[in-house]
């Protein structure tokens, strides 16, 4: 068990408008790579914000300030022992490109979502993917994002 140091913002890399499953998202991550998945032990995140705002829990864990073995996921490698990952469906443009794609319900369901983990949790940095991996990964910034929510992190 660690203490829980960082909320890190993901989004699935995927086109703008296309709805991703928890059962894809599980398939993608878990398979084995002769089946198309990364291999990987567990899926990447903890819960996922669905075109809808609907938000649907992927891994369970008992909503403390320590991250459990139990609780871990793959989101940021050298990240995942102290963290939890959130994603949101999109990210993509059309061809490909990164873009924040975020409908007004996922904006509004992450605003909603990090205010309460940031409540609940004041000392726990929140960061996009980006911000500790060379990628495009959530496909805006973060941080500026949070200075709007008036969150000082």
């Amino acid at each position: 068990m660690a203490k829980l140091k960082y909320l890190v913002i993901h989004c699935t890399a995927t086109a703008e408008g296309r709805e991703v499953t928890a059962a894809q998202i599980r398939a993608a991550h878990t398979n084995p790579v002769s089946k198309g998945g990364r291999g990987w032990r567990v899926v990447g995140y903890t819960d996922i914000i669905h075109l809808d705002g609907r938000i649907e829990r992927l891994v369970d864990n008992n909503e403390d300030a320590n991250v459990d073995p139990w609780e871990i996921t793959n989101g940021a490698k050298g990240y995942n022992s102290i963290s939890r990952h959130v994603v949101y469906t999109g990210g993509l443009d059309k061809k490909g490109k990164p873009k924040d794609t975020r409908t007004v319900a996922q904006k509004e369901a992450l605003k909603r979502y990090v205010l309460d983990f940031h409540r609940r949790f004041p000392d726990v940095k929140i960061i996009g993917h980006n911000e500790v991996a060379a990628k495009d990964c959530p496909c805006f910034d973060v941080q500026a994002w949070l200075r709007d929510l008036n969150i000082n992190n």
